[in-house]
């Protein structure tokens, strides 16, 4: 029997590699560590920077945030390099640029060889342009934008097969009669051209040399062929060239952004220098994106972290425990220290077991300052340096302050760097009462059609001359105007660079973030059960470790728990069940009411635990339960 080949997560030095001749995992003999990637190494990085490429509004966003805006810091950027999702933003605009500019030169071009009848397609391209941008790019667009986009889209392929048929005609003759010598010269001169006597009519539609001469000025037949065919040349090109840049994206994403080239920078060409700006702000993003002292935005203070999920805002009074026994003193450090070596375990496999390739053995740990950008003169003045930012932890871990904020950072990396888990832990005592501030933060996985980016630029290689022959053709009539929209774009930026006077601006904090900016809405069933594991995990080991704090410091736990049993039950709390008894955490301990609102015991405090539960018939019936 043979035994199918499982997919596994991505092997290396410090991972557990599966053994030759199967696709099953082999432990190793000791627990390993696993091989954190870099992060302009990794797939959600990759993946950007082949986006850019890909969805030219998102790169024209990227150029906006960290080009244009040099006065803004960049916003910390999780598990990937915006810096190099920059280089290759500004490297696929280049590339853009080159072809719009050539598109455009042979579209002037045609206009001359044609002799103007050119200009009778710049119809049905505008139309099938606009048509494109009123409906935009997502699956759904609202009725008001569908309707127009859909009479514009369908007038501009009416118009297109009208005047692409009277092209053919009067390249192939089609339609004209055997009049014999002479025939070649023009109709008026020959006197069979009258429309009294409807000699020299054709079958077209239109009549190609009434337009023609309509918009040349001139009113003569001769040359109609040697136009229409050069017409048909010219169109020849511009499918061409469209079909060059299609190919040129697929050479891009097979070389310098395929999985086995991506992660040796000193190789990408989008790298390379160009000038001192781009050297200038390279550094900058790469100083900023992965501080521990994290410059933010006021109105947007975890730009970057992705979307806020159940947000934990906790207080609870310092009751001793013991009225005979004065409590220790109980500062936000000491909590901390306790929380910390908690979340750490999470890294170690079982006692006993075979290692896994769970990700939370990747979590991270830190702490960070948030200090707001405002009031900075420039961006390089942040104190990033390594004596000052010990000193504002130090300072910001006590004072509990408004603008500037400490916090524990723990995140979990997930899907190679594509789903980010990041909660934000900060706690506060002031006059006897202990707060906790949990604010967990999921980064969506990465745009589908990023991810699909590989499989396209294989489809455009390995597909057959019909498919990218129809493709190229079907580009053509819109090509102008989206060449002059490029165009038009890169002069705009090119002016507000030029005026903009942001190089001297004061420093502000980060508008967007490329990461969210390339993210999905959701992602699978998979991934969001993994997001919620991996936010379980952490809210349960903080928990238990500020739990851990107060019972160590001797205070009062039951009102804490009780507190953490309602946000984990999402706002709802079992009071009582008649008839039942529940017991929370390891060594509670409780039973079955004896009279409406007498319990006849209860245990000790109880940990963030799930609820076990007994009594398990009453319970389901539940009917003369009540919740809270």
């Amino acid at each position: 029997m043979t035994v199918p080949s499982v997919p596994q997560q991505p092997t290396g030095p410090g991972l557990p590699q599966p053994p030759s001749g199967t696709g099953l995992p082999q432990p190793p003999p000791e627990p390993v560590t696993p091989v954190a990637v870099p992060p302009h190494a990794s797939e959600a990085g990759r993946l950007l920077c082949a986006g850019a490429y890909l969805d030219s509004r998102y790169r024209d966003r990227v150029i906006e945030e960290l080009w244009l805006n040099e006065q803004r810091v960049a916003a910390p950027s999780l598990g990937f390099d915006a810096a190099r999702v920059l280089a290759h933003a500004l490297r696929a605009r280049r590339v853009e640029l080159a072809w719009a500019l050539g598109i455009t030169a042979l579209w002037a071009l045609g206009m001359l060889v044609t002799q103007g009848m050119l200009v009778v397609f710049l119809v049905p391209s505008v139309l099938l342009a606009l048509a494109a941008r009123l409906r935009g790019e997502g699956r759904t667009a609202p009725l008001y934008r569908r309707i127009p986009a859909f009479w514009m889209r369908w007038w501009g392929r009416l118009l297109l097969v009208l005047f692409g048929w009277n092209t053919l005609g009067a390249a192939f003759g089609l339609g004209e009669e055997d009049s014999g010598p002479g025939y070649g010269d023009s109709y008026g001169e020959s006197g069979y051209g009258d429309s009294d006597y409807g000699y020299g009519s054709t079958d077209a539609p239109v009549d190609f040399d009434d337009v023609a001469g309509f918009l040349t000025g001139t009113g003569s037949s001769s040359g109609t062929a040697t136009q229409a065919w050069l017409l048909i040349v010219v169109f020849a090109g511009l499918a061409l060239c469209a079909a060059a840049q299609r190919g040129r994206f697929a050479r891009a994403v097979t070389n310098e952004l395929s999985p086995a080239r991506f992660p040796d920078a000193a190789t990408d060409p989008a790298e390379l220098p160009q000038g001192p700006r781009f050297q200038r702000l390279m550094s900058r993003i790469r100083r900023e994106q992965h501080q521990k002292l994290v410059m933010y935005n006021v109105a947007r203070p975890f730009c970057g972290a992705g979307t806020p999920v159940d947000t934990w805002i906790l207080a609870v009074e310092l009751r001793p425990a013991d009225r005979t026994r004065k409590p220790a003193p109980i500062s936000n450090r000491v909590v901390l220290d306790r929380v910390r070596p908690l979340l750490e375990e999470l890294r170690r496999p079982p006692q006993g077991g075979r290692p896994g390739r769970d990700r939370l053995r990747g979590l991270e740990v830190d702490e960070c300052v948030f200090l707001p950008a405002e009031g900075l003169r420039h961006r390089d003045d942040a104190p990033y340096g390594d004596a000052s930012l010990a000193e504002h932890i130090e300072g910001s871990v006590e004072e509990g302050a408004e603008r500037r904020r400490h916090f524990l950072r723990i995140r979990v990396g997930g899907w190679e760097e594509e789903l980010v888990v990041t909660v934000f832990v900060r706690v506060h005592t002031q006059g006897k009462i202990l707060m906790l501030e949990v604010a967990p933060h999921v980064l969506a996985p990465v745009r589908q059609d990023f991810q699909d980016v590989d499989r396209a630029a294989h489809r455009l290689v390995s597909s057959n001359l019909l498919a990218k022959a129809a493709w190229a053709v079907a580009r053509v009539p819109s090509s102008l105007v989206r060449s002059l929209i490029v165009v038009g774009k890169y002069l705009a930026d090119g002016w507000a660079l030029a005026t903009g006077g942001n190089a001297a601006a004061l420093a502000e904090g980060p508008a967007r973030s490329v990461r969210e900016l390339g993210a999905a809405d959701d992602g699978s069933l998979f991934q969001q059960m993994d997001a919620a594991r991996y936010l379980k995990a952490v809210q349960d080991r903080v928990a238990h470790g500020v739990r851990q704090s107060l019972a160590d410091g001797g205070y009062q736990t039951d009102e804490f728990v009780q507190q953490i049993v309602n946000v984990s039950n999402g706002g709802v709390h079992i009071d009582s069940v008649e008839g039942s008894t529940f017991a929370v955490g390891e060594h509670a301990s409780a039973s079955s009411t004896t009279s409406a609102g007498a319990p006849a015991s209860t245990g000790a405090p109880a940990s963030t635990s799930a609820p076990a539960v007994s009594g398990g018939k009453a319970a389901q019936k539940g009917s003369q339960g009540h919740e809270q």
